[in-house]
């Protein structure tokens, strides 16, 4: 794969030799938008966070790295 970025590869998230991809998902949980990693069928490693309030950045609930529990779901667009 070729990669070109102006950005280090240490900030893109790209490792060398990696063949696959970690696949992260933007959910909403407590109101919060924040990109993460799937782990399992009900929880997920937080990644970043994408779009709250300011105090919720010192929230040690929601630092990146911290394991969450969520339930996909669908929404109806009716």
């Amino acid at each position: 794969m070729t990669w070109y970025s102006v950005m280090p590869l240490d900030y893109t998230g790209v490792h060398l030799g990696e063949q696959a991809a970690v696949l992260s998902k933007e959910v909403r949980v407590e109101g919060i938008l924040m990109e993460v990693e799937p782990l399992a069928e009900d929880q997920a490693k937080i990644v970043r966070l994408l779009d709250c309030m300011l105090q919720d950045y010192l929230n040690p609930r929601y630092a990146p790295g911290a394991i969450i529990r969520y339930i996909p779901t669908m929404k109806d667009e009716a």
